[in-house]
């Protein structure tokens, strides 16, 4: 039975994705319009009401956008830490009733259908946020966004993973030298910021020099800004990093853009 993952268009900066079996589907964060996140399902055979769980990384908008309608609109429980789950209800979602949700932490290992489900620390400047990482059939995919720096529990999620969907948030110069404030470039630059598509590589580099798999990963690039960054800039600059560590796109590991404008294809691992 194969895992996949596909990602949904937004045509704004917020996030949903979609990892599933053909028993289980999952939700990674609600961060787009609702009508959106259910073209997506519906493009795949799948409603609302079949969901089996919705995961939420952190509290922020560009997260939980359309949770409050997803939620109306499913039975299917919302898992997130307990500090994010205490931001959300208390400052955007105060109606959550206590038995549609569930408290996860990093490194306790869960199970939603036939899904294995390890979450692992990141560093953003949310309550608790979380990345996730997802096992079946002896297959994993690993989603890590919204972080400044890359953890140890996250380095050991992507090591194991068939698949790997990470931030590539910004170019550096092209953050530096534009038109954001300098109190929120500072923020994006901080260590519970965002990854630049130079961190990325870097850590994809690390990743890769130390494998606990030997299947050549497919790498997904996520959560681009549309200010700071590019599809192909992002290719470009990580492939490039990548090669210069003597890591070869399409030799060592498949790379992919993930837009915020499509739909990505979907990923079978």
């Amino acid at each position: 039975m194969s895992l996949y993952f596909c990602s949904f268009a937004s045509g704004s900066s917020g996030n949903s994705y979609l990892v599933g079996t053909e028993k289980t589907a999952i939700i990674i964060d609600a961060g787009i319009a609702c009508k959106n996140i259910e073209q997506g399902l519906l493009g795949r055979g799948i409603t609302p009401e079949d969901l089996s769980g919705i995961l939420i990384t952190h509290e922020h908008s560009d997260h939980i956008k359309s949770l409050r309608t997803l939620s109306k609109r499913t039975s299917a429980p919302i898992y997130a830490s307990q500090g994010t789950l205490d931001a959300i209800i208390e400052n955007y979602l105060p109606s959550l009733a206590q038995d549609d949700i569930a408290s996860v932490s990093s490194g306790e290992v869960f199970t939603i259908g036939d899904i294995e489900v390890t979450p692992f620390d990141i560093s953003h400047d949310a309550a608790e946020p979380l990345g996730y990482a997802f096992k079946s059939g002896g297959k994993s995919i690993a989603i890590m966004t919204d972080t400044g720096v890359v953890t140890g529990s996250a380095i050991e999620a992507l090591r194991e993973a068939d698949m790997i969907a990470i931030e590539s948030n910004h170019e550096e110069n092209v953050l530096m030298y534009g038109r954001y404030p300098f109190h929120l470039k500072k923020r994006i630059l901080s260590e519970h910021g965002h990854l630049s598509n130079a961190a990325a590589a870097a850590c994809l580099a690390e990743v890769l020099g130390n494998r606990n798999n030997d299947a050549q990963p497919i790498v997904a690039l996520a959560h681009l800004s549309k200010e700071n960054n590019t599809p192909d800039l992002a290719y470009l600059t990580v492939k490039n990093l990548l090669a210069e560590d003597g890591f070869i796109e399409g030799v060592h590991y498949k790379l992919k853009v993930l837009s915020g404008d499509t739909e990505s294809e979907v990923f079978r691992i």
